[in-house]
């Protein structure tokens, strides 16, 4: 029995995108939600315009995410899967873990590297009295993920004990994001550079 006919368009859509590009529709509807998101929040992702701009029918993007809730949350476990993927490479190629400390701001600066974004997940946390259950908890694993990090390094790094490893590694993710956003208002990566120099001379990360 053949495919029903809408079902048929959306498996040559697909193929089509994977031969062309070789990333898949559902991979590629996540790459612009993720820039859209970053810049416009959770409110900004517009499913009929984000399907203009992938190049796709809207009906093939309902055909991935049935909704805004179900996009946002796979945007936003993507990214925190992306950033544990990173924190991981990270301490596998820097075995002095103050030295990773040093290094962690980095993970933040490369949104405004790319044309003055912030976090995804700070962006998303402005609006969490709006987001929709299922994206509320992927947004608080990225916080999750770089407090365990943050906490686990700065133990190797006998900055702090174990009992105190959780409240200083908030407080190190609470100023990095904070430095992004500030930096993000004036479009002047420079004062997030300033801003992390601060931190290390006040002791909240290694010099």
């Amino acid at each position: 029995m053949s495919l029903p006919a809408c079902r048929m368009a959306h498996v040559i859509e697909d193929r089509f995108v994977d031969s062309q590009t070789g990333t898949s529709s559902r991979d590629k509807i996540l790459d612009v939600a993720t820039k859209i998101a970053q810049a416009h929040g959770y409110g900004g992702l517009n499913l009929r315009t984000l399907a203009e701009e992938v190049g796709i029918k809207a009906a093939s993007l309902y055909h991935h995410f049935p909704s805004k809730a179900d996009l946002a949350a796979a945007v936003a476990k993507r990214y925190w899967q992306d950033a544990a993927a990173g924190l991981e490479a990270l301490s596998l190629k820097t075995p002095d873990p103050a030295d990773r400390l040093r290094r962690f701001p980095g993970t933040f600066r490369k949104s405004l590297e790319n044309d003055n974004r912030i976090c995804l997940c700070s962006f998303m946390t402005a609006e969490f009295d709006d987001l929709p259950d299922e994206v509320k908890k992927e947004v608080e694993t990225f916080t999750d993920v770089n407090v365990a990090w943050l906490g686990k390094t700065l133990v190797a790094a006998g900055v702090v004990g174990t009992r105190d490893a959780k409240k200083r590694a908030h407080a190190i993710f609470a100023a990095v994001a904070g430095a992004q956003l500030m930096a993000r208002g004036r479009s002047d990566i420079k004062l997030f550079d300033a801003l992390i120099k601060n931190y290390q001379a006040a002791g909240l990360l290694p010099s």
